[in-house]
């Protein structure tokens, strides 16, 4: 018949898509940036679409919905809550729109790829993919190469195995959650000899490219997600040889690697130094901010991915970088999302937890006098629970769950793992009816239209960001580029101060212009402003072009704002400094830089430094006999 041909090939066609996207995410450095995160979302929207029209292809197609869909739904529904009442609604957006996409990967892997076999593809697929991403870090960490792809690795990243992400440790979360499934496999899944071979080869690869990567929160991860897979694994009989024989190799090809590796027990030796600025300042103490935040904010959270822009008025003077994440995932969900939120998060983890038990009584084999089936059911959820235990501890020290590629991998076995509750019952599955169907659909078009249209009013954008990002001087061609894309998305803050700066500094080069172009950079600081009122630099900007038309007065208040912000970043109180040098009061202007350099080392602090320099000469010659 032509419908079941049609859904035959929407359910291929399913398959290829989440595939797709889950392959392409690691290779396309975790898609952490926009264009590779938009050939994620439209494969995702494609698969939705590709499900509706299952379902109305496929007269006998159930929906299947265990209870963590319910806790997975009712998240969602709390995002978008959360985002009509976000202070930074750009901010608020772009992480709804994540979420949307996660969430209609787990129902699409969760309602379709439930036919035997499935689970094992894309085990097998991914593994392999963990292979091959680490024979890449292996060839990185052995020639100490600075390319990832053609990007150049930040310095702090150099003499460690990345393979296709920039950050090692996120190589690390994507590697720690194949490496269990790739053993479980292998040791007791039902597959062929070769088979077999390849995939505890491949294990070996992936163990190896975590140890290479020198992640110190994926080495823990690994090991104690290894630790309880061999503890439960040896206590069957039929593997107890296999995996005792398979943890000695182990152990000691790891002991061989810290031996011989001196960056290796240099990063175990740092990890427990006291005075470890690596340590001691550019993670642990994000954690005191986070907490702060989330207790000032306790049920509901700051807002939806706004904990990078709510840390300045909480930064310590020990953290001058911008954090971007908690290097937490814990406090991070907490202080964006709050107590609400967490409990959501949480109730899902509880319930995927309760069907892994559930489903781990009816998918393993009991023993017997002749030894125990091999299964490779039984292999999936023993492997993936374990992956995702990995990942769960790797996220007390990392942000492993905002790099799209990890989150999307976890999500993923989180679905297959919950699609495995319909071996235990029959009660999970919807019969479909017009009600049903309506709804699902309404609701899948919905989705695929916002995420849609959000995915292609992106794309517009991006294509004058980076025409933009392509001018090398501050120019009327480059601000008119930004305003191209201010035009397509208005609400973006980023773009509205790069407007801003542009003008205010073509307006620094003293053309008869130039007091023309300081007022309209005034009014694009403002409209900052208007869209994020929690950044210092729109309000210390819009100071400075105030300064320099000579309305010193106006330009005070606007000051004092920013260092109210922000008020531990040497950067706003040295520009604080400079507010008083404009108007002349140099001994007031030398305390804040001198508060600049007390914040940030004086050899790199190169305005303060400058800046001390001229006022010390001032007020000499101010102090010179006439």
């Amino acid at each position: 018949m032509p419908g079941e041909r049609l859904d035959t090939w929407c359910e291929k066609g399913i398959l290829v898509l989440t595939l797709a996207a889950l392959i392409f995410g690691p290779l396309a450095t975790g898609a952490v940036r926009t264009l590779e995160f938009l050939v994620i979302q439209t494969l995702t929207v494609c698969a939705l679409l590709l499900w509706l029209a299952r379902l109305w292809l496929n007269p006998t197609l159930r929906l299947f919905w265990p209870p963590i869909a319910w806790a997975v739904l009712a998240f969602v529904g709390y995002a978008i809550f959360r985002y009509l009442h976000a202070d930074i609604e750009y901010a608020a957006r772009q992480e709804l729109i994540r979420i949307l996409v996660y969430a209609i990967l787990f129902f699409v892997i969760l309602n379709n790829l439930n036919r035997q076999g499935s689970a094992e593809l894309f085990a097998c697929a991914l593994i392999f993919l963990g292979m091959a991403v680490s024979i890449y870090a292996i060839y990185q960490f052995a020639t100490n190469s600075d390319r990832v792809w053609h990007f150049v690795k930040p310095p702090q990243y150099l003499k460690r195995g990345s393979g296709t992400y920039i950050c090692p440790n996120h190589l690390a979360g994507f590697l720690e959650m194949l490496l269990p499934l790739g053993l479980a496999y292998a040791l007791s899944g039902r597959v062929g000899h070769l088979l077999r071979v390849f995939l505890a080869y491949a294990s070996v690869l992936i163990l190896s490219g975590i140890g290479v990567s020198l992640s110190r929160g994926g080495w823990m991860a690994t090991g104690l997600s290894l630790l309880v897979f061999f503890t439960l694994l040896i206590r069957r009989r039929q593997y107890r040889w296999p995996a005792l024989i398979v943890l000695v190799a182990l152990v000691a090809a790891a002991g061989v690697f810290y031996s011989k590796a001196r960056t290796s027990q240099e990063r175990i030796d740092r990890m427990f130094a006291a005075d470890n600025p690596e340590t001691a300042g550019s993670r642990f103490q994000l954690w005191t901010p986070a907490l702060k935040m989330w207790q000032d904010h306790l049920w509901w959270g700051v807002g939806p991915a706004h904990f990078d822009h709510r840390f300045p008025a909480y930064r310590p003077p020990e953290i001058q970088a911008r954090p971007g994440f908690v290097h937490n995932d814990y406090l991070n969900l907490l202080a964006d999302w709050g107590l609400i939120g967490t409990a959501f998060v949480a109730a899902a983890w509880a319930l995927l937890a309760s069907g892994v038990l559930k489903t781990w009584r009816f998918v393993r084999r009991d023993q017997s006098d002749l030894g125990t089936k091999p299964s490779n059911r039984s292999a999936f959820v023993f492997g993936a629970s374990l992956g995702l235990l990995a990942i769960l501890i790797h996220s007390f020290t990392d942000f492993n769950m905002h790099v799209p590629a990890n989150a999307m991998l976890a999500v993923a076995l989180i679905a297959l793992l919950s699609s495995h509750l319909r071996f235990t019952s029959e009660r999970y599955w919807i019969n479909r009816n017009g009600a049903v169907l309506i709804l699902v659909t309404i609701a899948g078009l919905a989705g695929a239209a916002y995420v849609g249209w959000q995915g292609a009013t992106r794309a517009r954008e991006y294509v004058w960001l980076q025409r933009a990002a392509g001018e090398k001087t501050y120019s009327e061609k480059l601000v008119n580029m930004l305003k191209q894309a201010a035009a397509v998305e208005p609400k973006n803050f980023e773009t509205t101060y790069a407007i801003g700066e542009a003008l205010r500094r073509m307006s620094w080069e003293g053309n008869p212009d130039y007091e023309r172009l300081a007022r309209e950079a005034i009014t694009w600081f403002k409209t900052g402003i208007d869209l994020t009122r929690y950044d210092p630099y729109n309000y210390m900007k819009l100071g400075m072009c105030l300064d320099w038309l000579g309305r010193s007065g106006e330009a005070a208040p606007y000051f004092e704002q920013s260092l109210r912000l922000d008020p531990n970043n040497y950067y706003v109180v040295a520009h604080y400094g400079w507010h008083f040098f404009q108007i002349g009061d140099y001994t007031t202007a030398r305390q804040w830089f001198t508060r600049s350099t007390e914040l940030h080392h004086a050899w790199k602090n190169q305005i303060a430094r400058t800046y001390l320099e001229l006022i010390e000469r001032k007020l000499k010659e101010a102090a010179a006999p006439k």
